[in-house]
């Protein structure tokens, strides 16, 4: 269906997205009762779509997911505020539907409502559900872990697949969620994998890409291949490629809240990665569906909008959109006890829907974590000022974005792989990754007019920052530091990869790891492997054998980040108070202390960074100092150091130093 037969349906003429909006809004009935969607009881399953521009609409009740003859079909009867009614009297549990819409004489296709909790294969037809029967035991008593400041958390980014699907992996359940439930799985040198080897790295919260139904792969077949999952297709359903039975409606949900259960246990959290910038399809989408052209964006010539980069956006701003999201969430915080969410694409959703989402979930679970890109992949029609953008964030506490000034500050322009970073010589980049530092805050030594992407700052809190240096877009943190440094042997890159993760761990923010990061993971030099082969984007365990120093290197910065307050100071007013930079004749270096901070057993802190090739000396307060961190390993109880004030930090390196003795505050404020 072109835009022009969309309009005819709808019965409008097309006078450009102001005008269509304006019907949407003020025409187009808000439905606000509690029962939408199809509700299993014992007794009786009740039926309510929403589904206002309707001339009729039809349920029909399958036996199976997928093939077969409807059992029997219900004219669904015109109810309240845009809404059709209808029941099943009896118990229907495990039985599965579809819905089909009737425009001006014209039947569009069979679908699930877009509120379905269950689906069969492929998520082609909803299914009748009662969602208890699926809970793992005690999961009345499951609980995740409790943050006290967002600051705490160390998130790691996983594809569940990549978990698990190497040969080597150790892991029985590959691709599966059942894969992260496995405990006691090794590598080939006897180390450990999996859910064992994530609790062992210390990090707090497992940040899973898409985990929903998606569109991309068959779940017909054994092996249905490779794909991030960024195309959704029933966003309040677990994905069945990951599921040991997709054609079974309840094992996937079963089986994600066995894993989510496992997880919780070894107190590490669940944060889900959710697309509601956009659907997987335009034209044979759910939402057009049901209510075509009401759920999208358009442009001014009435094509759709596309600021997702993937062929529409949805427009959050709408009472039925926003609401679909609203509940959406709360679902998988309910009834899946997740622990977060990462919002892709967040910059596309209108601020007062973000503000309702905060506002909503924080009711539920007031620790809970929500972050997300705080841009877009291209032009939307809702204006800038209006949208959870980063430049906007100032109205968005409680919710972070990620910061790509420290990434690109420490790698290089992400659109330019060949560019190098501040850890491989690019002085220049030194205010980015001081922005960073600092947390994305204000803070007065940070000369804003010379970092890279942002000329003031955008947090108002630590807190709102997400502070990285890679994630699974673009070439991983190893490949593209070899891409842009081919002149320099391994060591040299090693070093530098390090560095990059010794910068994230200390910085004031919310740190973020792409999974394998700690172990130089690879793609081979691919860029974006969101459908390359498992050879391309499993966790290579061998590697993990193979790089374990550099494991236990970064193992140990995120128990020296967890154990230190300083490095977490949690609020912008702290990091002015006690966070100092302090000036370098060479543009290579960065160095700054942390004094005195509350409940922190060590009482200075001096952090250096050098950028360069070369070893460089520096001077910092007369004291004893001891080694915390160097280009070689992470000292936590530190007993070795020097006794001076001339200090000397090797080429590609972060350097850690602590003392406990009294320095004279003229030393402190340079």
């Amino acid at each position: 269906m072109n835009i022009g037969s969309l309009f005819l349906l709808l019965g409008l003429s097309m006078p450009g997205i102001v005008g269509y909006a304006h019907k949407m809004e003020t025409e187009y009935p808000e439905y606000k009762g509690k029962d939408l969607g199809v509700i299993w009881n014992k007794s009786l399953t009740s039926i309510r779509l929403w589904a206002p521009t309707a001339d009729a609409v039809s349920f029909l009740l399958y036996r199976e997911g997928f093939g077969g003859l409807p059992l029997r079909t219900i004219t669904l009867v015109k109810s309240e505020k845009g809404t059709w009614s209808g029941r099943l009297d009896g118990d229907w549990d495990g039985y599965f539907y579809t819905f089909k819409v009737k425009h001006n004489g014209v039947w569009l296709q069979e679908v699930p409502d877009p509120q379905a909790k269950a689906v069969g294969i492929n998520g082609l037809r909803g299914m009748v559900v009662n969602l208890e029967s699926t809970n793992p035991a005690d999961w009345i008593y499951d609980r995740g872990p409790v943050l006290k400041e967002p600051t705490d958390a160390v998130i790691y980014e996983l594809h569940i697949r990549d978990l698990s699907i190497h040969p080597q992996s150790g892991i029985s359940r590959k691709g599966k969620f059942l894969g992260l439930t496995e405990e006691g799985t090794l590598s080939p040198a006897g180390l450990s994998t999996g859910l064992d080897y994530i609790q062992q790295l210390g990090v707090t919260h497992i940040h899973l890409l898409p985990a929903f139904d998606f569109r991309s792969l068959d779940e017909s077949v054994p092996d249905p291949g490779y794909n991030w999952g960024y195309d959704p297709r029933n966003y309040n359903v677990p994905e069945g490629t990951y599921s040991t039975m997709p054609a079974d409606g309840k094992s996937r949900i079963r089986e994600f809240k066995q894993m989510v259960k496992t997880l919780h246990e070894r107190r590490l959290g669940v944060i889900l990665d959710v697309v509601y910038n956009h659907t997987g399809d335009t034209e044979k989408a759910v939402f057009q569906q049901i209510v075509p052209g009401y759920y999208y964006r358009f442009k001014e010539d009435g094509s759709f909008s596309n600021a997702s980069g993937c062929g529409n956006e949805t427009a959050s701003e709408r009472p039925m959109m926003r609401r679909f999201i609203l509940e959406s969430l709360v679902h998988w915080v309910s009834e899946y006890h997740v622990d977060g969410f990462r919002f892709d694409l967040m910059g596309i959703h209108d601020l007062e829907t973000m503000q309702h989402i905060r506002d909503t979930l924080r009711k539920i679970k007031p620790d809970i974590l929500l972050y997300g890109e705080g841009w877009t992949a291209g032009s939307s029609p809702v204006p800038d000022a209006d949208r959870a953008l980063k430049a906007n964030m100032h109205l968005l506490p409680g919710i972070a974005a990620f910061s790509d000034e420290l990434r690109d500050g420490i790698k290089g322009h992400v659109f330019h792989p060949e560019e190098k970073g501040f850890v491989s010589s690019k002085t220049d980049l030194a205010e980015s990754v001081r922005f960073g530092i600092a947390g994305g805050v204000f803070h007065p030594q940070v000369r804003y007019e010379a970092v890279n992407y942002s000329k003031k700052p955008w947090a108002t809190e630590p807190g709102q920052t997400i502070v990285y240096a890679s994630c699974h877009d673009n070439h991983t943190l190893w490949d593209r530091l070899t891409v842009a440094n081919p002149e320099q042997p391994e060591p040299a890159r090693m070093a530098m990869q390090v560095m990059a993760l010794g910068i994230v761990l200390t910085s004031q923010g919310i740190p973020f790891l792409h999974a394998g990061c700690e172990f130089l993971r690879t793609k081979q030099g691919v860029e974006n492997s969101f459908e390359s082969p498992d050879a391309i984007n499993y966790l290579d365990w061998v590697r993990r054998d193979q790089y374990n120093g550099v494991v236990t290197y970064v193992s140990n910065l995120i128990n020296l980040r967890r154990n230190h307050p300083a490095f977490r100071l949690g609020n912008a007013s702290a990091i002015r108070s006690h966070l100092t930079f302090h000036p370098h004749s060479e543009s290579g270096i960065i160095s700054y202390s942390l004094d005195a901070v509350p409940g922190e057993p060590w009482k200075h802190i001096y952090v250096v960074l050098n950028g360069t090739g070369s070893d460089q000396a520096f001077t910092l307060p007369y004291a004893f100092w001891k080694t915390v961190v160097d280009g070689e390993q992470v000292t936590l109880n530190p007993e070795q150091g020097f006794t001076g004030n001339n200090g000397r930090i090797k080429p590609f390196s972060i350097l850690v130093l602590q003392t406990s003795e009294h320095l004279p505050e003229p030393n402190l404020k340079e």
